[in-house]
């Protein structure tokens, strides 16, 4: 491989070598037919940038070959690797020679699909499904396979005014990193000039914000279906070293069947918290409910009729907006004392509890508000008697919006698939088997 690079190499430079020379002679040409200076006696030496390019060539070729080589000891060991199962199995004759066509035909269409140089044009966009700060997401069809994807276009100028490079970089990191069937999954990703593309699973059973929208309140059995998938999905993340931060609703996708996929990793739209300080989220006045922190009077509280309504007036609103919600995040991150993985579980009981009771536990008409009441999570976490919930799915939502030292996670998901009660380990069970009910 070596001798092969160096030969290409010495070619070139004997080449720009020569070229340089002969420029060089031409010059000399020149000067003595107008000055009659005397002939070029000595050989001028490579420019720097000759060495430069010189250098950079034998890089490229050095590395190209060593991929190919790489390539080819892989494809002898997946071989090999089948002919000694093949030789296991006691297959026929003519049953292993069919097998290893097979593998040689995928083998050489994937070295095609290597080849090949994916761009916007091998895509026919469809229906928007979604719009954000600086991209937008479309149903897409490939045009040779006919293959339907859902693509994130994301605009280059707007991410790199935004400081938001290292977020699409986790993201695109992470999905290409986890194999995982609890989130989706990323097929592809390239750029021209102005965009950067995502070509990802798409999930045509929508999201689970809709889902809520559309029934007001699940059943316990529901939710503990979706919560134990969620469970799942968190915990293939956090194996790989990934915490989430941005665990909502409108992140929980629906597949054709009814299984649940996590997403959108890494372009999360947090409250602006850089203005705010530990005593901006102090009680005040507000303990006994008859003024806010700035001295108005607080809204009279609603039943959970009333607040359900609200809400859905206001949610839809609020997941397009440039600021996002803070209903779901943690009160260490909205303090800003550090935190870890075990945020993702407060995320995961703010949800649970939205899905048996039909809205946020610390939702108020105002961002700051909510967050006032995050941080004061043991005066404003209270369930409405008319949701009429089970005492073991109090249990289960109190162990995960409480204190990080206490929370149900900060050793592992494990802590909360062992969990006595309704929301134990049969329905992790149910998940692992693939059943839906």
């Amino acid at each position: 491989m070596k001798s092969i690079g160096c030969w290409f190499i010495g070619r070139w430079f004997n080449k720009l070598k020569s070229r340089d020379k002969a420029n060089s002679s031409k010059k000399e040409a020149t000067n003595n037919g107008k000055e009659g200076s005397k002939a070029v006696t000595s050989e001028e030496a490579p420019s720097n940038v000759t060495k430069q390019k010189v250098a950079a060539a034998k890089q490229y070729i050095e590395n190209h070959y060593k991929e190919q080589m790489k390539n080819l000891q892989e494809r002898k060991e997946r071989r090999n690797i089948l002919e000694k199962k093949l030789a296991d199995a006691e297959v026929s004759e003519e049953e292993q020679n069919n097998l290893l066509k097979h593998l040689e035909k995928k083998e050489t269409e994937y070295m095609r699909l290597q080849r090949h140089k994916m761009g916007a044009d091998d895509f026919e966009p469809l229906t928007m499904i979604g719009k954000g700060a600086f991209g937008e997401v479309r149903v897409c069809r490939e045009k040779k396979t006919g293959h339907v994807y859902a693509m994130k276009k994301l605009k280059k100028s707007e991410m790199l005014r935004r400081g938001q490079v290292e977020h699409v970089k986790a993201e695109r990191n992470l999905l290409a990193e986890v194999d995982s069937n609890c989130i989706v999954k990323l097929y592809c990703s390239f750029q021209d000039e102005e965009f950067l593309y995502l070509v990802m699973e798409y999930l045509p059973g929508g999201d689970m914000m809709t889902l809520l929208m559309r029934k007001d309140t699940l059943t316990e059995d529901e939710a503990r279906f979706y919560v134990g998938e969620t469970v799942l999905a968190i915990e293939s993340i956090h194996k790989h070293n990934y915490i989430h931060r941005d665990i909502k609703p409108d992140n929980l996708l629906l597949d054709r069947y009814g299984h649940m996929k996590l997403s959108d990793f890494g372009l999360c739209k947090p409250l602006d918290c850089s203005n705010l300080h530990e005593k901006d989220f102090s009680l005040g006045n507000n303990l006994s409910g008859a003024l806010q922190s700035d001295g108005r009077p607080a809204a009279p509280r609603r039943t959970q009729q009333e607040q359900l309504q609200h809400w859905q007036r206001n949610r839809r609103m609020l997941a397009y907006s440039t600021v996002g919600t803070p209903d779901y995040i943690a009160p260490e991150v909205l303090l800003k004392k550090g935190y870890g993985m075990e945020c993702d579980w407060w995320s995961l009981g703010a949800i649970m509890y939205e899905m048996l009771v039909g809205y946020p536990p610390f939702y108020s008409d105002e961002p700051m508000t909510t967050c006032r009441k995050i941080v004061n999570w043991r005066t404003h976490l209270k369930f409405p008697e008319e949701a009429k919930l089970s005492p073991e799915a109090k249990d289960l939502i109190s162990k995960l919006l409480c204190n990080v030292d206490q929370r149900l996670g900060t050793k592992g998901a494990d802590e909360i698939k062992v969990l006595c009660g309704v929301f134990n380990s049969e329905l992790l069970d149910l998940v692992h088997n693939g059943i839906t009910k």
